[in-house]
């Protein structure tokens, strides 16, 4: 009985990390990163989103889209 559990524990965590993480994220209404708006925009391993905030003012600042990644790079808005 004792092997029997074990093979059902081997084959558990088998089957568990087998697959790829498939997530999907999907930013609802008001959703604010550093000050901007990103509101209904969804995001997968297609479509990505990287974002970067500076605290101080910075040249080029603004998004840009090369291929499947948005590139942000913007300056923190106070509240």
């Amino acid at each position: 009985m004792r092997h029997f559990a074990l093979q059902a524990a081997l084959a558990g965590l088998v089957l568990a990390s087998a697959g790829p993480a498939a997530a999907e994220v999907h930013f609802g209404n008001n959703v604010f990163i550093g000050g901007h708006n990103f509101s209904h925009q969804t995001y997968n391993r297609h479509h990505r989103l990287h974002v970067m905030l500076y605290d101080h003012p910075i040249r080029g600042a603004g998004c840009v889209t090369r291929g499947a990644v948005r590139t942000c790079r913007l300056q923190r808005i106070p509240h």
